[in-house]
């Protein structure tokens, strides 16, 4: 059962970012992270497939669960799934909306449209989830408003949520779209504008850093990849990979940020219990992301 603490932020004054004038309390919930020795959890070496009808034959897909579908950056992730021969189930708030903004997608019997909101707690989204996933990835985000709770609504309790579900299903294999400078406070980095202005919402940095550590204490196979400044733009220069709290500044294409995710998957064993930053550079060399990922090394935190 989850027990809950409080836990006290204190954000940036509005006019000096390191005068801390305002002070809200939030619930710190205390998951247990000891689900996956549950019965039900499959060996990582088990890859999940599903049987679809595609143009009157019977084709076998992996099918990976995408948190944030309909977001900028999660739909690029579904996208570059569908490109690369999975299935894909979207987890949208709203089914009727999804399918509209998804209605050009050019191989539509590949994509399922399930309801799933990340802050409605951990039964639903394992029902959303379900157990012909093969992994999940969380592209979410909070929505920018004065609700300074909102960060650790999604960025925070809904990553866990998202994590616990996948024990209850038996799904092991979790993939988080984070940010570069989550650790920005243990890197020297408090006068970074960047890490300043990220968190004059809620913290949202620290929120994202305290799911990450949730993640590696959780014994859920895991690849945290952690862009730089997201742009819309058509990807331009080389991903650049780099280990943890080593980057911040830098920025990279979303287009980019899925292909990484994507290989992710597809380089698992490259890129498992491992923890990356990216940017993009156009000075980088050009080199395959299976290389890049097994440079970095294991992050896996002990229980």
């Amino acid at each position: 059962m989850a027990t809950a603490t409080i836990l006290r932020i204190s954000y940036p004054h509005p006019h000096h970012p390191l005068l801390t004038a305002n002070t809200i309390l939030l619930p710190l919930f205390k998951l247990p992270i000891s689900y996956y020795s549950h019965k039900s959890r499959r060996a990582a070496a088990v890859k999940v497939k599903v049987k679809m009808e595609e143009g009157g034959e019977i084709v076998e897909r992996r099918k990976i669960f995408v948190a944030g579908a309909t977001g900028s950056t999660g739909r690029k992730i579904v996208e570059q799934l569908l490109a690369k021969g999975f299935a894909v189930k979207a987890g949208v708030r709203d089914i009727a909306t999804a399918k509209i903004s998804f209605s050009d997608i050019i191989n539509p019997a590949a994509l399922q449209f399930v309801k799933a909101d990340v802050t409605q707690g951990v039964d639903k989204l394992a029902e959303a989830i379900g157990d012909d996933s093969d992994a999940v990835i969380c592209a979410t985000g909070f929505r920018r408003s004065w609700d300074l709770t909102a960060p650790w609504k999604v960025d925070n309790f809904g990553t866990v949520n998202l994590v616990e579900a996948c024990g209850k299903v038996g799904v092991d294999r979790f993939i988080l779209i984070s940010s570069i400078l989550v650790n920005g406070a243990a890197m020297g980095q408090l006068l970074n504008p960047a890490y300043i202005i990220l968190n004059v919402f809620g913290l949202v940095l620290v929120a994202k850093l305290q799911a990450e550590n949730y993640i590696r204490k959780s014994g859920i196979n895991y690849t945290i990849v952690r862009p730089g400044g997201l742009r819309n733009d058509p990807p331009s220069g080389n991903i650049v990979v780099e280990p943890e709290d080593t980057l911040s500044q830098g920025s990279i294409s979303r287009d980019q940020v899925a292909r990484v995710a994507v290989e992710a998957l597809l380089h698992q064993e490259e890129a498992s219990y491992k923890v990356v930053e990216i940017i993009a550079r156009p000075d980088a060399p050009n080199r395959p992301l299976k290389d890049l990922f097994a440079a970095i090394k294991h992050s896996r935190s002990s229980n």
